[in-house]
């Protein structure tokens, strides 16, 4: 019987494709929300889930020799929605005032997404200038074992001052 020698020792991890660490999927309680309105900042402590979108305006382009059209960014909107616990009034406040007073208040909420067992650390969105486009008045429910409320509404900017760091996976 042939003596086999270990010439290298292989760790075959090594060939293998990296993927992200279990521990970097970001919590999704774990954050902060703020919002300004005229200048006074609120914890938006209710907060259950919070979404903003921004979706792009595109034209279709005609291209001589293709078939098939282009596609060209004309611009973009953004929208957002949230839900919390029924126990705030700053926003049926605004509402309010609008009725009254045909005044139409313009606000930021500040978003931060902060796991800290993540090591990608934290990323904070601002979205500037939101606009209510409605909201609850009133609610009751007898079967409730808690009242929810929600808003959807519009913002004319964001800005992202604090960002993920990109996962040394991705590199």
């Amino acid at each position: 019987m042939m003596k086999t020698e270990l010439l290298m020792e292989l760790d075959l991890q090594y060939f293998a494709e990296p993927t992200m660490h279990a521990r970097n999927a970001i919590h999704g309680a774990q954050g902060r929300a703020f919002v300004t309105i005229e200048g006074n900042r609120y914890l938006f402590a209710q907060l259950i889930n919070l979404e903003a979108n921004m979706e792009k305006t595109k034209t279709q382009v005609p291209i001589m020799g293709r078939t098939g059209k282009g596609n060209k960014a004309t611009g973009w909107e953004g929208t957002g929605s949230a839900t919390f616990h029924f126990n705030t009034s700053i926003f049926r406040q605004l509402l309010k005032r609008y009725k009254d007073t045909g005044e139409d208040i313009y606000f930021d909420i500040q978003v931060t997404n902060e796991d800290k067992t993540s090591t990608v650390g934290s990323q904070t969105t601002i979205l500037i200038d939101c606009n209510l486009d409605g909201g609850l008045v009133a609610s009751l429910d007898a079967d409730a074992e808690y009242l929810e409320d929600s808003i959807e509404f519009t913002f004319e900017d964001w800005d992202m001052p604090v960002q993920f760091a990109t996962l040394p996976e991705m590199l």
